[in-house]
């Protein structure tokens, strides 16, 4: 009678990283219990945890925001701000290269219908005859833009701004006369009275000092009345719809991640969408009134 011999159990070495096969580690994660060596060792409440189960806590971790949705980052660098100025300073230097430039992207009311892109692409044209110009607006940009991007985040100020930049020139639509339908307008002044009045908006709701603001968006309305050749309409057009959108932001301004905080400001997009539909609505409304005007007068 014969008998099989015993299976010897297979030897085992000494525990290894994953990470790192060719290094001994005897001490384990806490959390998942695998070895790890002391490169991939991290310092945890309660013993040494593993990077890769470090970075999945960091991954599900809730990430603190503001009451108005911004991510809560250490980088406040305002990157949409500064992008806008460097296109518009790129878009200045075309014009003075190539005069077409101005002609291509500047906005002129009887487009309106045909070319509705230039409601958005003249707020990133200047006068190449004015330095100034140009100069003001990426100054007043730069400042406001600084406050205001950190405390909205970037999708947010990006939406604030172009929407204030159509509504600049949909007030310049609206309230145009006469030759006024066939004058060009260029520059970004509709947009950045729109972040004027969002920091008015917005630093009220904060309960923060609006003074200085409320003065500084006085004399910039009375020196678009006083000084020829400046379109106040987009000035008036970009404060009230920059003032809106804040209102937005306002309203729907709540603390957390909670599932009632986020809930509510999910109704800033619907209502953004809506101000666009309404700007554009009321922007066809005067487009056929006019037209229609000069179809009476044809006749």
């Amino acid at each position: 009678m014969t008998s099989s011999p015993q299976q010897e159990p297979a030897p085992t070495g000494p525990p290894v990283c994953p990470r790192h096969p060719d290094r001994v580690a005897y001490v384990s994660c806490q959390r998942c219990g695998r070895p790890t060596c002391p490169e991939c060792q991290r310092p945890a409440a309660v013993g040494i945890q593993c990077v890769d189960c470090v970075a999945e806590a960091r991954r599900s971790a809730p990430r603190p925001t503001s009451r108005f949705g911004a991510p809560a980052r250490p980088d406040t660098r305002p990157v949409v701000t500064l992008t806008i100025i460097g296109v518009c300073v790129v878009v200045y230097l075309g014009q003075r290269l190539n005069p077409q430039v101005t002609s291509e992207l500047m906005f002129v009311p009887v487009l309106t219908v045909q070319e509705p892109w230039r409601m958005l692409t003249a707020a990133f044209v200047h006068s190449p005859t004015s330095l100034f110009h140009i100069l003001f607006n990426m100054y007043a940009l730069y400042i406001i833009g600084g406050y205001l991007e950190p405390m909205l985040g970037r999708l947010r100020f990006g939406v604030l701004y172009f929407v204030s930049a159509l509504g600049g020139s949909v007030g310049y639509v609206l309230l145009a006369t006469g030759q006024g339908w066939l004058t060009p307008t260029v520059g970004a002044s509709g947009a950045v009275f729109g972040l004027f009045a969002a920091v008015l908006v917005l630093n009220w709701h904060l309960g923060r000092d609006t003074a200085g603001i409320l003065v500084l968006l006085a004399i910039n309305g009375v020196i678009g009345f006083v000084i020829p050749n400046i379109a106040w309409q987009a000035h008036l057009g970009g404060a009230v719809t920059g003032a809106a959108v804040a209102g937005v932001l306002a309203l729907t301004a709540a603390k957390g991640r909670d599932p009632a905080a986020v809930r509510r400001r999910s109704l800033q997009w619907p209502l953004f969408v809506g101000i666009v539909i309404l700007l554009l609505a009321a922007a066809s409304w005067r487009v056929e009134q006019v037209q229609g005007l000069f179809t009476m007068v044809g006749r």
